[in-house]
């Protein structure tokens, strides 16, 4: 499998989970499989909770926004991914996270707000930036370990504060690296954890042990820590692209993103033929703030390959 097959099972794997966490988010565990019994006899793209059917919410619109900034100034600019984030804010998504629209929408320039918000709430440890991380990662997975690590920081801080944020994120970003070159990103976890920040580390380590469960976190798993645990729990204990993102919705909470994290990975490992097209024909996802777009799979495909390719 070569590495754009890995980036567009990445890209779509992602979207995938997420659309298809969305209408169970913030239900209970085993919600899913009890609608969803296996073998499927009906594709599990249910829509609910102001969802369409195959409808991603602001997980993927938010990685699109990351991306395609990415692609069109030639790499990162933090300025003009903010301004698409709050263009993006502005239009009305059917979905934002409070501290996201706090961060967004409180007046301060691009490299004050997260800061400021964190300041006043003393939280800001969701998931919210590494639930749309999948595309910078397929960015910046060519440019090496430090390279990608310090690019996920530097997006996560636009609109969280806090360095766990950032640390989740960076991991997040290497995993997928080492998933891309075809190496296995759980043989890659000792390494990158010696790359975290020292005083977030043990957390991480936790939650990424493989006698780790999710049922032994500590927080919701809207919290990053345990939904990058989560995902990698997720990965972990199944053997396919399929298994992985049913258990990662199956965890009930925050199943759209926990979902999509698991998606990104559990894409770019098991590649784009993994992914069911039950799943990836009612995909669609709205872009506020961006002409009201509406990308499909075939630009998700195209999308990922030009992040894979830089062009």
């Amino acid at each position: 499998m070569n590495r754009s097959e890995r980036a567009i099972g990445a890209v779509v794997g992602s979207a995938v989970g997420d659309a298809l966490g969305a209408p169970f988010e913030f239900g209970p565990a085993g919600a899913f499989s009890a609608r969803f019994p296996e073998p499927a006899r009906v594709s599990e793209m249910c829509g609910g909770g102001g969802w369409d059917v195959g409808e991603a919410t602001d997980d993927t619109q938010m990685a699109v926004h990351v991306g395609e900034s990415l692609l069109e100034r030639g790499g990162l600019d933090l300025p003009d991914i903010f301004d698409r984030f709050q263009r993006w804010a502005r239009a009305d998504p059917k979905d934002i996270g409070l501290q996201t629209e706090d961060v967004l929408t409180n007046g301060e320039p691009w490299d004050l707000a997260a800061a400021a918000h964190f300041r006043v709430n003393h939280r800001a440890a969701g998931n919210g930036a590494l639930m749309r991380a999948t595309t910078s990662a397929v960015y910046f997975a060519d440019q090496g370990a430090q390279a990608t690590m310090d690019a996920a920081r530097r997006i996560a801080a636009l609109t969280h504060g806090d360095p766990a944020a950032w640390e989740g994120s960076a991991i997040f970003h290497e995993l997928l690296r080492a998933a891309l070159e075809g190496a296995d990103p759980l043989a890659a976890l000792p390494d990158t954890l010696a790359r975290v920040r020292p005083d977030h580390r043990e957390r991480y380590a936790t939650v990424l042990s493989p006698d780790w469960h999710p049922d032994r976190a500590t927080e919701f798993n809207g919290a990053v820590w345990p939904c990058l645990g989560s995902a990698v729990w997720a990965l972990r204990t199944t053997s396919s692209y399929e298994e992985a993102v049913r258990a990662a919705v199956d965890l009930g909470g925050d199943t759209d993103t926990v979902a999509a994290v698991t998606g990104g990975l559990a894409g770019a490992v098991h590649g784009r033929g993994a992914i069911p097209a039950r799943w990836t024909e009612p995909l669609h996802v709205p872009l506020p703030g961006a002409g009201d777009r509406v990308l499909r799979l075939p630009d998700l495909i195209d999308l990922a390959r030009r992040l894979a390719g830089h062009a």
